[in-house]
């Protein structure tokens, strides 16, 4: 991807996310996971956790499900944090699955529980069809085990499947069941027409929301369809794309802060937790945006209440070392 002259050469390497006062550095940290979907705790539990690690403005952003936000929205104001209600739609595009949060939704809107409805609606008969291929494969009963380990029935997926076949002893990890078993083209795998660009966008715009382009590093994109991509994200409606993600590389938050200034798109930074054991990064230990870009929450006024609290960095976070190099 050509990257634009005007854009940043370096993102910071351990600059402090949480400067007291500075939009730009604070602690936010705008992608994470509960039970609701397929993260490993309670909503008000990841509230906690993220208030615990120094977080100064939380999202929780569940696949697909809004559930969970009252539950998360009550623990935040029990403990004085900046609290904004999200969703992470999943979205089939060039025959990839595609990931686009929105961030400061409502979550009563009628037109967006009725398109997120539609998206759940096939996930069932999906991990189902998963359960017969992994038996196949040599893997009994894993529909029912993959069930043992879901919070919400009607959210079952691939994590939930990893997370059974990890207490079989199959594989180490949930890394390892997705390289061998869940990835595309191996035994479990089995695709799933999710909801389009256009719509996703539009439903979370229809809630009053920002959309944002989730981990973009992430896609298994050439350079000239993921600029595609991000084009049709921007023409759509999209407002902002996460530069610093759990799923990226320092390299890559070089790369998607050019991108951010080539589309004039805000930058958003998220960790993608799903819990203690199973993400890349803990919650609030990202490094902070690069200077030069606008931060989606930039004039929100949940940022606001997070710098007139100025919450603390917590003990012995070492930025360079929590990042996925």
């Amino acid at each position: 991807m050509k990257a634009p002259t005007n854009a940043p050469a370096n993102a910071p390497e351990n600059a402090p996310a949480n400067a007291p006062g500075a939009p730009l550095r604070l602690n936010a940290d705008l992608h994470a996971h509960s039970r609701v979907s397929d993260g490993s705790l309670a909503p008000a539990e990841v509230v906690r956790r993220a208030h615990e690690h120094g977080v100064e403005l939380l999202a929780l952003t569940d696949h697909d499900e809004v559930d969970g936000l009252a539950e998360a929205a009550a623990a935040a104001a029990g403990l004085g944090l900046a609290f904004v209600p999200g969703v992470e739609i999943s979205v089939t595009w060039g025959g990839e699955t595609i990931h686009v949060v929105g961030l400061r939704i409502d979550p009563g809107c009628q037109a967006l529980r009725d398109g997120l409805a539609r998206t759940r609606s096939g996930r069932d008969a999906r991990a189902r069809e998963m359960g017969e291929d992994l038996a196949r494969a040599g893997i009994a009963d894993a529909y029912a085990g993959a069930l043992r380990f879901v919070g919400n029935p009607a959210m079952v997926g691939r994590t939930h499947f990893a997370r059974f076949i990890v207490e079989q002893g199959v594989c180490r990890d949930v890394h390892e069941v997705f390289q061998r078993y869940l990835s595309e083209g191996k035994p479990g795998f089995v695709p799933h027409r999710w909801a389009s660009l256009g719509d996703a966008v539009g439903w979370i715009r229809g809630a009053g929301g920002v959309a944002v382009l989730a981990h973009p590093g992430r896609y298994r994109l050439g350079e000239t369809a993921l600029w595609s991509l991000i084009a049709g994200f921007r023409d759509a409606g999209g407002e902002g794309i996460e530069v610093v993600s759990g799923s990226h590389t320092r390299d890559q938050y070089r790369r998607f802060a050019q991108v951010a200034h080539e589309f004039g798109l805000r930058a958003s930074r998220g960790s993608d937790f799903h819990g203690p054991d199973e993400s890349r990064v803990e919650l609030g230990s990202l490094p902070a945006l690069p200077d030069t870009l606008v931060p989606v929450w930039l004039d929100w006024p949940e940022t606001a209440q997070a710098i007139s609290r100025g919450a603390p960095a917590p003990a012995g976070t070492d930025v360079a070392s929590t990042a996925r190099a």
